[in-house]
Formats: structure tokens, C-alpha cells, sequence
């Protein structure tokens, strides 16, 4: 793309338009070599900021050419870093929020086509979609009718694509940095009616978690967090919570197989990964330990819809998980 300087970017900004013919030639500078410096990237930032008027297509010629800059050009090739993920973080995003869906595209595109990449990446992206729930604004919520407080069925696979992305092909347990994000997003949502989608995916995300700080081999991401939910209301004999509490059990019960105990080697193996990652991305992951499960949950002194299904869920599993999390789920169990 090392033609991109012979192109009248200048002139674009100041009128603050981008023109078809003005995306046609970027695309044909762009597919001349396949390559994105660091100038051109900073340049394509600048077009998608100061242009309002954009032509339909441009978000996807953006979203191609940065992820492939990020991605593949810089390196390590395939692989994001710390410095990478903060440099993507900062051009796209104001006090930590980001504007258009277009950005939002990108974060989640650049998570999916990385091999690896910094679990704070994927924590700032989960956190926009928390963003929108909190405060029931920003471009998850342009032009929809969604109150603060409520979530979507399209936000929980959004939420989903973005911990598959982050999970890659390999098994690899939710991290606590992510976890703690979807603890937040279910207190957010802990007063409204339970949506049985959220509540479904909520459930087999932290079942993951425990699972892990349990000693057992996690399935894939794909695998476990797959939907089986439905919005499907309940019949007028059988209460929301009840409803909830049946699926949470059937849904579960079809993936826990899929958890099983590790090996001496299986460990071995999974520590190592772990530490490849952390050396390619120049960043720790931090697990989630049982003490600091047992510490979300009802963390403000209740739990809430999901969480209530969970902990019966657990209570038929308590002999499988960790002596912490069995303890407190007795005791959530009394309480509730």
C-alpha cells in the first residue's frame, strides 16, 4: 500500500467525505502489494475519524486492511502483543469507549484472525458490550429501544463471538479477567426479568471457570459455551426461575462430559501453553482461583437469577469441584 502518500488524503480529511472513487482508489493502492506500514494505518485512522460521509463499504476495506496491518505486518506475524493490542486500544477508543460499530467490528475481527492475543483486548472489548448494558448507550445500542439494565440476544452472541475468538482452536479455560467482566454484566442485569439466553451463556461461562480452578480439562470454547437456549416464555404453571433452573440443568447436563480429569501430562501441557502465550503476548493471564469465585458470587449480599441457577447446578455437582467452591455453594444453597 506504499502508494497511499500519492493519494489526496489531506484534501479528504478537510472536507470530511470520503467519495466512492476516493475508496475505489485506496482499494486499488491497497491490492497493488497487500501491505499496511504503520504511516498508512495512522492515515486510514484519520479518513474513518474525519469523514462523517462514508461510502457503505468503506467500514469493510477498513476493517480489512487495519486487522491486516495489526495481525499479520506487524509482529510477531499471526500474534498480538501488549504494545500492539494498547496502540489499537488508544486509536480506537475515548476514555475507554468506543464510537462506531465499525471500531467494534474491528476489535472483534482483529480477536478472531490473531492466533493469540492479550486477554486485556478481550477484556476491553467485553467491556464495551458491558458499557452498553450499564448505561444502556453507545453504537450497541444506536437506533434500538433497549433499556439500561437489559440484555440482548444479539449482545450475548456478541459476548460469545468474542470469547470464541479469543479461545482460538485450543482449550482454554475463561480467564478471571473476562469472568469478572460477565459477573459485572449479570449484576447489571440481576433486576430486570431474566433473559434465558443471557442467563444459559452466563452459566456455562463461570461452569467453565470453576471447572478449571478445579483441576479439570476444559473442552473447547466452541464447545462449551455453545447456545441451547431459547427467548421461548415460559408456561403460566411454571415460574421464570423454575424455567430458568430446568434449562440450566438440561443444557448443562448435555456438556459435562466434556470435563474431565486432567492427566499429570495434560497439565503439563496446559501450563506450557499457557506460558507460550504469555511470552508471545508479553502479557500474564491470570486464572481465576477458587477464593476469588467464591468472592463474586453474591458479591452484593444476593444472588441473582443466574447466578441462583448456577449454584443449584453446582450443589448437584459440589463432590467434582474444588472443597472452596463446594462450601460456598452449601451455603449459598441455605441462603437462597
Amino acid at each position: 500500500m506504499s502508494g497511499l502518500q500519492s493519494l489526496p488524503v489531506g484534501e479528504i480529511v478537510n472536507r470530511g467525505r470520503l467519495d466512492g472513487a476516493d475508496l475505489r482508489a485506496l482499494r486499488q493502492v491497497f491490492y497493488e502489494d497487500g501491505i499496511v506500514t504503520a504511516e498508512e494505518a495512522k492515515l486510514l485512522f484519520d479518513l474513518n475519524d474525519a469523514c462523517r460521509e462514508r461510502p457503505a463499504d468503506w467500514a469493510d476495506f477498513f476493517i480489512e486492511a487495519i486487522t491486516d496491518y495489526v495481525v499479520f505486518q506487524e509482529r510477531p506475524q499471526g500474534y498480538l502483543t501488549a504494545d500492539n493490542a494498547h496502540w489499537l486500544i488508544d486509536r480506537i477508543s475515548h476514555d475507554g469507549r468506543l464510537d462506531s460499530k465499525t471500531e467494534l467490528e474491528l476489535l472483534v475481527n482483529v480477536l478472531d484472525k490473531a492466533r493469540w492475543a492479550p486477554v486485556s483486548l478481550v477484556k476491553f472489548a467485553l467491556e464495551q458490550v458491558k458499557a452498553a448494558v450499564i448505561h444502556g448507550d453507545g453504537p450497541l445500542r444506536a437506533g434500538k429501544s433497549l433499556v439500561a439494565g437489559t440484555i440482548s440476544e444479539g449482545e450475548v452472541d456478541l459476548l460469545r463471538r468474542m470469547l470464541y475468538a479469543f479461545g482460538g482452536d485450543g482449550h482454554i479455560a475463561i480467564t478471571r479477567a473476562e469472568a469478572d467482566v460477565l459477573f459485572d454484566i449479570d449484576e447489571a442485569v440481576a433486576d430486570q426479568k431474566p433473559n434465558p439466553v443471557w442467563t444459559d451463556f452466563f452459566v456455562k461461562a463461570i461452569a467453565n471457570v470453576m471447572m478449571a480452578a478445579s483441576g479439570y480439562r476444559v473442552p473447547s470454547r466452541e464447545e462449551a459455551l455453545r447456545q441451547e437456549a431459547s427467548l421461548h416464555e415460559p408456561d403460566q404453571q411454571t415460574s421464570v426461575l423454575a424455567a430458568l433452573l430446568s434449562m440450566v440443568s438440561a443444557n448443562l447436563a448435555s456438556i459435562q462430559d466434556a470435563y474431565h480429569d486432567q492427566t499429570t501430562e495434560e497439565r503439563a501441557l496446559a501450563r506450557l501453553e499457557h506460558q507460550r502465550i504469555e511470552i508471545i503476548t508479553n502479557e500474564e493471564i491470570t486464572e481465576a482461583e477458587a477464593t476469588w469465585l467464591v468472592s463474586r458470587l453474591g458479591r452484593d449480599g444476593r444472588l441473582s437469577p443466574s447466578e441462583t441457577a448456577l449454584v443449584k447446578y453446582l450443589e448437584q455437582e459440589s463432590p467434582k469441584i474444588h472443597p472452596s467452591l463446594s462450601e460456598a455453594v452449601a451455603r449459598l444453597v441455605h441462603a437462597a
